[in-house]
């Protein structure tokens, strides 16, 4: 048996699955009514659409088996997130990766599978929707582009919930995503011990950017401010735009100085890219820095709360050196 790989672009996939808060949900009606379509249309016992998390596939919508997950080393649906098209297993006995794995000489005795990937608007496959047989089976074209189409009326349902946690502007996680995802990181840093620290950005100047240069100038600020946090920030960081010219990231497992050393490091490449765009202005912020502190914070909502009024005590002194409008 052959285990599935795992993709190039593992950390930012689970990180992104995890953003849509989906995973051990109820059924839902608009996930359950395009597997049941797929199991009919197919005449197939078996349709699932499945995520694939760090250590399992669990399925979302699930139609003739009697389990919610299994492990992810013997899923066929590992291996199909792989694939830049469906993956086609038309008799899994004579495929040398599946022939001895327990799907297939036990329950529920896959013989064959179909599963085309489900991505998110950026391009990560979260996980499939797949169809199977006890039996071997063809499967042509017709049969692929019906199953894409299918698979690609998951993706939109799908998209509809990461459009909820995403930022409509810059693409980055919302607060209500931002919430999703850091109250895994808090609980992994709480069992693991690793320090975590939450930074509250605010721009400085904002209001006079959309004053003088337009709204439209504003938002091309909030979006180049985004991307630079892509850029500056480990693909382990949390970031967010919080709302309005706010943002806020989520730092693990690094030390005090090495976070002061990435806000600079962050501010001059921002600098750098205003000065490479031919910006007529800056972009400045003030922030405020909380250490977690799991006997302190019973949520990242204190966080926030604290590192909120950290950031002001930032900015009120930054207008005592030089007034500025916020």
């Amino acid at each position: 048996m052959q285990s599935p790989l795992v993709p190039a672009d593992e950390k930012e996939r689970i990180s992104q699955l995890k953003s849509l808060n989906i995973l051990d949900t109820p059924p839902e009606e608009r996930f359950d009514r395009v597997t049941r379509m797929a199991r009919r249309l197919f005449g197939v016992p078996i349709a699932l659409v499945s995520l694939i998390d760090e250590n399992r596939q669990w399925f979302k919508s699930c139609f003739g088996l009697p389990v919610k997950e299994t492990d992810r080393d013997i899923s066929f649906c590992g291996h199909a997130i792989l694939a830049s098209g469906t993956l086609v297993i038309n008799d899994a006995l004579l495929d040398e990766r599946f022939a001895d794995n327990p799907l297939v000489t036990g329950e529920p005795n896959i013989r064959f599978y179909a599963g085309h990937p489900l991505r998110t608007m950026s391009g990560q496959a979260m996980g499939t929707l797949c169809i199977i047989d006890t039996e071997p089976r063809d499967f042509v074209q017709d049969d692929h582009d019906m199953l894409a189409d299918l698979a690609g009326m998951i993706e939109r349902e799908m998209m509809a919930v990461q459009l909820a946690v995403s930022d409509e502007l810059t693409r980055i996680s919302n607060r209500r995503g931002f919430l999703a995802l850091s109250k895994y990181s808090l609980e992994l840093c709480k069992r693991q011990l690793f320090p975590a620290t939450l930074v509250f950005f605010d721009l400085d100047k904002f209001k006079h950017i959309n004053d003088t240069y337009s709204h439209a100038e504003g938002d091309r600020v909030l979006k180049l401010f985004a991307e630079q946090m892509r850029e500056s920030f480990r693909s382990s960081d949390l970031f967010a735009r919080l709302g309005g010219d706010e943002f806020v990231a989520l730092l693990t497992n690094v030390n005090a100085d090495a976070i002061q050393d990435l806000i600079e490091h962050f501010s001059d490449q921002l600098q750098a890219q205003c000065t490479k765009l031919s910006r007529p202005y800056d972009i400045e912020f003030s922030y405020g820095l909380v250490t977690y502190e799991p006997l302190k914070h019973d949520s990242v909502e204190d966080m926030l709360h604290e590192a909120d009024g950290a950031m002001y005590v930032n900015k009120r002194e930054k207008r005592h050196e030089a007034p500025a409008d916020k």
